[in-house]
């Protein structure tokens, strides 16, 4: 055992600080968690009886998204993930207010709290749920989370109202698939569903996946033999796993949902990637495609990017815009980059795909919904008397169109496309249109304008 082993009693006191040091901010972060979930709470409930004043059909959704959206832009962060919070303070604030107060005395983290309420959401007796706040809080302040979360479910379905087949029956309504982006041009690809279906998909790709290795290393060998030339797969099974993956859901057919004539087999996926023309025109051995440019010390050329957010590798980019049965051309400013037109080769809605190439995304602020997944709106209506141009439509996301009519938050278009808008307590945000993915230049010192 030679860890440690040549520290002086100086260094040995210094860490031993350092650990009951780390151990106190911890607690004070847990607390200060505690603290917010407190005041988003409360927010919650303002929000909620505000609508009962007006007795509102929605039974508060809107006033929660408007209040949301007020504290999200203030904290620059989308208003989703603030109502999202707000619904999760709610719950743990609401059903099992001793975990929050634990909590908020440091003794737990946040995410220990977490595993107890979401073990324990399905109990519906107050007194069932604080009984089993009672056994949990003492083995959250000993366990980590990981291991809480396999005593949490064990514990819950004590005080469980009903059976894990009939909460399951009624968990099934909430399967469904999201994104979320990575770095590297990467993306991660979830599914929650029936977790016996979850396991068996993983299960026969890692089938497929070792198959495909066995038969890889079979074949090498017996070329190996024959003294035969073989270009090995050196992929690593997590490698032939998503590959395979991308392969059966890109271009296979889902047999037991489509109908007689194929109607899903003939739908091809669709993506919106900008890439300017100096990356497409770059090869692998040109300063282009390494990063740097040749007109000048410290230019680069941007990489391509798909729904104006995510960077992707020249390679990837190239193959789409050499299949795609069509582009947006988009013509930006040289020196500020500012979208000038947008035009296509093939014939089609101008104005719509303007408006698409400068917004890029929802224009509300902190909202990254793309755009071609966005409404266009007139921030002055068209009856009455706005009108159809670029300079009073915006893209706005269903769920920001919808604030934008149903709540106290008014919105202005100013020149330039940005679009500023004013929040129920008086406050404004401008949300200025994103910069597009293009190559600009600057003038040198050297260059005059003729006369």
């Amino acid at each position: 055992m030679t860890a440690l082993l040549d520290a002086t009693d100086s260094q040995m006191a210094t860490l031993a600080d350092l650990v009951t040091s780390l151990q106190i901010a911890e607690a004070t972060v847990s607390s200060m968690m505690a603290a917010r979930d407190g005041l988003l709470a409360i927010a919650g409930r303002l929000a909620i009886d505000i609508a009962k004043q007006g007795d509102h059909p929605d039974r508060g959704d809107h006033s929660i998204r408007t209040i949301a959206a007020e504290i999200a832009t203030v904290q620059h962060v989308s208003d989703r993930t603030i109502e999202r919070r707000m619904a999760a303070a709610g719950m743990l604030i609401d059903l099992f207010p001793t975990v929050w107060e634990a909590q908020g005395q440091g003794r737990i983290s946040a995410a220990h709290s977490r595993v107890i309420v979401d073990a324990g959401s399905h109990i519906e007796s107050p007194s069932a749920r604080q009984a089993y706040a009672t056994i949990m809080l003492p083995l959250a302040e000993v366990e980590s989370p990981n291991r809480l979360r396999a005593l949490a479910r064990r514990v819950s379905e004590r005080f469980a109202p009903t059976t894990v087949t009939e909460r399951h029956r009624k968990a099934r309504v909430q399967r469904r698939v999201w994104v979320t982006d990575g770095e590297d041009g990467m993306a991660g690809l979830h599914v929650h569903a029936p977790a016996a279906l979850i396991h068996g998909m993983f299960d026969r790709l890692s089938q497929m996946a070792h198959a495909l290795r066995d038969e890889n290393l079979r074949a090498r060998r017996e070329a190996k033999r024959e003294g035969r030339d073989f270009e090995a797969d050196d992929r690593t099974v997590d490698e032939i796993r998503a590959d395979l993956l991308a392969d059966l859901v890109l271009s296979g057919a889902p047999a037991g949902h489509d109908t007689e004539d194929g109607l899903l087999a003939e739908i091809t996926a669709r993506i919106e990637v900008t890439v300017p023309v100096t990356t497409l025109m770059a090869d692998d051995a040109s300063p282009a495609s390494s990063g740097r440019m040749p007109t000048g010390e410290g230019c680069v050329t941007p990489p391509a990017e798909l729904d104006g957010v995510i960077p992707i590798d020249a390679d990837t980019a190239r193959k789409l815009a050499g299949t795609a049965t069509g582009w947006d051309r988009v013509m930006t400013h040289p020196v500020t980059g500012r979208v000038l037109a947008v035009d296509r080769y093939r014939p089609g809605k101008h104005l719509r795909r303007h408006l698409r190439a400068r917004d890029q995304r929802c224009r509300f602020p902190g909202c990254g919904i793309a755009a071609r997944k966005c409404d266009l709106d007139h921030n002055h209506a068209a009856s009455a008397g706005g009108a159809t141009c670029e300079t009073n439509l915006a893209s706005f996301c269903r769920r920001h169109h919808v604030l934008k009519h149903h709540s106290p938050w008014h919105v202005e278009q100013k020149p330039g496309g940005l679009v500023e808008w004013t929040s129920p307590t008086g406050r404004t945000y401008i949300d200025t249109p994103p910069a597009p993915n293009t190559v600009t230049f600057t003038m040198s010192d050297d260059v005059r304008a003729p006369f």
